[in-house]
């Protein structure tokens, strides 16, 4: 377990460069929000979480598969994750904060996370003038 990374993963790193190329500009790991999103956008008021589809049982993900090995281990650690996330959630958006997910498997195809990262922002985007 000490060799799983929680910042700079591989599927965060893709999110990051995406939305650098399209001109956002972000903080990382920002620890005055609760939760620490991977992504905050405060000009946006977003908070962007990069959740790896096993850890944060991604429903209907072929990743998001429960280990059929120490049951007794793995099913609270994973029921864990998705209800301190939904905690988390909550407490951001009672502070304002929309909150965004993005799946480790929706960063496979870097068109798709374009246009769901696009999608994030597009009725914020065209409200303001960018020069």
């Amino acid at each position: 377990m000490s060799r799983i990374r929680s910042i700079n993963t591989a599927p965060e790193i893709l999110v990051r460069s995406a939305l650098h190329r399209m001109g956002f500009r972000f903080r990382l790991h920002y620890r005055r929000l609760p939760g620490k999103p991977d992504l905050v956008l405060p000009k946006f008021r977003t908070a962007i979480f990069v959740h790896g589809c096993f850890w944060h049982q991604h429903l209907g993900c072929t990743n998001a598969r429960k280990p059929e090995a120490n049951k007794a281990y793995w099913r609270p650690k994973l029921e864990a994750n998705v209800s301190r996330f939904a905690a988390q959630t909550e407490e951001l958006e009672k502070l304002g904060w929309t909150v965004r997910v993005i799946w480790e498997c929706e960063t496979k195809d870097s068109e798709k996370l374009r246009s769901l990262l696009l999608s994030f922002f597009s009725r914020s985007v065209s409200g303001t003038q960018r020069c």
